[in-house]
């Protein structure tokens, strides 16, 4: 199907983001090629896709229903011009921050793509090949998991894990039980001393409040100091001060590279290189496929550069569609790289509440 083409161009060229929205329209909404799940949405859409959205900034004009991935069977997320023959490399849910999780379906070819994407980017960091890494993570549904894995490994490395449950740290928050998740972070991050003593790690893929337990303790910090090379951070926020201290004065043998996402987006931005002590943290997305929009939260419209505002992300692949998902983060307005569509964010933080539920974050 030459006309689909374009949703299959490699991670080494850089589609025409007006012509990829335009075919991604038709694939997702063609009755051969689209999901039963956005077909049967299609019917009660005040707009026609296929004619009505030919830009990034057109995505604006779907509802946002993510929610409704609570609920939805994931056979029905697939879309019919696979032929079934799509690849699936996982089914992957939300935190459940706010709530019970959402689930998408994590297509092979996409997760190659956007590995591809993400490895370079690395590359730009000079963060080391051929190394081991250690991901203090969650796994099980959580995408971060499988994208370590298959990360480490396409770099030339071995991936040591210590699995975290984020919704169990939470639980622990909400009930008021914070001694019981102070508890549970001290293990985890005993865990991690065992295999930093013992093995050969060149990268560390963690979150920002495992960091700072980490550098509580003297001799994991001399440890990291002297083994890591890199350390990728995500899955929850760091303040500009932290951060500051963190790459400067804890960690100042290795570099530290963070990256912002979502399991909605399935993937996310990466920190851009190059940045002086006096920048703020920036994150450029994956356009066309991973856009982020930041916009005022009453009007929904886009906010000016230098303004803050809260993030709106979207999906755009062949395998999945999740458009316009105002997101739980306040960031600010970024111009984008040269050639890329969307917006890049700078100084994320969390919203105090989100749909109703008071925000936690935990280790996650």
């Amino acid at each position: 199907m030459t006309e689909f083409a374009i949703l299959d161009t490699p991670t080494s060229a850089d589609p025409d983001p007006d012509e990829f929205i335009r075919a991604a329209m038709q694939w997702h909404f063609g009755e051969d090629t689209g999901s039963p799940d956005w077909l049967r949405r299609a019917r009660t859409l005040e707009f026609d896709p296929r004619s009505d959205v030919k830009t990034v900034e057109d995505l604006a004009l779907f509802p946002n229903t993510v929610n409704e991935l609570r609920d939805v069977p994931v056979e029905d997320l697939i879309p019919r011009g696979y032929r079934g023959r799509a690849e699936i490399a996982g089914i992957f849910e939300s935190g459940g921050t706010t709530g019970a999780p959402k689930r998408v379906v994590g297509f092979t070819d996409w997760l190659d793509h956007t590995l591809a994407w993400m490895t370079t980017r690395l590359d730009g960091w000079e963060f080391p090949r051929d190394t081991n890494w250690l991901a203090i993570t969650p796994s099980g549904p959580h995408i971060i998991g499988t994208l370590g894995a298959r990360l480490s490994a396409s770099r030339g490395g071995i991936n040591f894990t210590v699995d975290l449950d984020p919704r169990w740290v939470k639980k622990l928050i909400a009930a008021g039980k914070a001694d019981e998740a102070d508890a549970y972070a001290e293990h985890l991050v005993d865990q991690a001393g065992f295999v930093l003593r013992t093995q050969r790690v060149g990268v560390l893929l963690t979150t920002p409040p495992i960091l700072e337990r980490l550098s509580r303790h003297d001799d994991l910090v001399k440890l990291i100091n002297d083994k890591v090379r890199g350390i990728q951070w995500g899955g929850a926020h760091l303040d500009p001060d932290t951060r500051d201290l963190l790459r400067n004065e804890v960690f100042p043998q290795t570099r530290l590279c963070g990256t912002y996402g979502s399991t909605m987006v399935l993937g996310g931005a990466v920190e851009r290189a190059g940045l002086t002590d006096d920048d703020p943290c920036i994150f450029d997305t994956h356009s066309p496929y991973i856009t982020f929009s930041v916009v005022d939260p009453e009007t929904l419209r886009p906010v000016g550069y230098g303004e803050r505002g809260q993030v709106v992300m979207n999906h755009i692949s062949k395998g999945m569609l999740l458009p316009n998902n105002l997101e739980r983060d306040n960031a600010t307005r970024v111009q984008p790289p040269p050639g890329a569509v969307g917006d890049s964010v700078a100084d994320v933080t969390p919203v105090e509440t989100f749909d109703n539920e008071v925000v936690i974050e935990g280790v996650y």
